[in-house]
């Protein structure tokens, strides 16, 4: 992973893809990869990904933010440490045990084993004709 210190920079998802949701900033998962497909979507190159899709939503409700605050968070932000700051500073506060909990939580999770969240899931597969019900690693965000 880079340094997170580095300037965000517009990434062309049809080109590359964005950082795996294993990548955290401020300890959350999914985070660095919700900015990545957030400034594509901003800036129109999206690719087969989809910003505030099932995966983004799981960290905005943890959080207690909606994907518009995230989305003004992230179009000010210079870096993914400055995302990973505000994430830590609005919405619900979470201890580090908790978010640590969660992260680990979220790279063990699939979809499929919550009855709640596996009607949306088949539906986005199906509406994004994906061929297979992946987990983790390829939900509704593409590869």
């Amino acid at each position: 992973m880079r340094n997170m210190k580095t300037l965000i920079v517009d990434l062309d998802l049809s080109k590359q893809p964005p950082h795996s949701p294993r990548a955290r900033i401020g300890g959350f998962a999914l985070a660095c990869r919700a900015v990545d497909k957030c400034r594509a979507s901003l800036a129109g190159t999206p690719g087969e990904y989809h910003f505030d899709c099932a995966l983004d939503q799981q960290l905005f409700r943890f959080k207690g933010i909606t994907s518009g605050e995230f989305k003004a968070a992230v179009k000010v932000a210079k870096n993914y440490d400055e995302v990973g700051t505000w994430l830590l500073e609005h919405g619900q506060l979470k201890t580090g045990p908790e978010i640590e909990d969660w992260s680990e939580d979220q790279e063990g999770d699939s979809l499929m084993k919550d009855p709640e969240k596996r009607a949306y899931f088949v539906e986005d597969c199906h509406e994004w004709r994906l061929d297979k019900v992946t987990s983790f690693c390829g939900i509704c965000c593409g590869a």
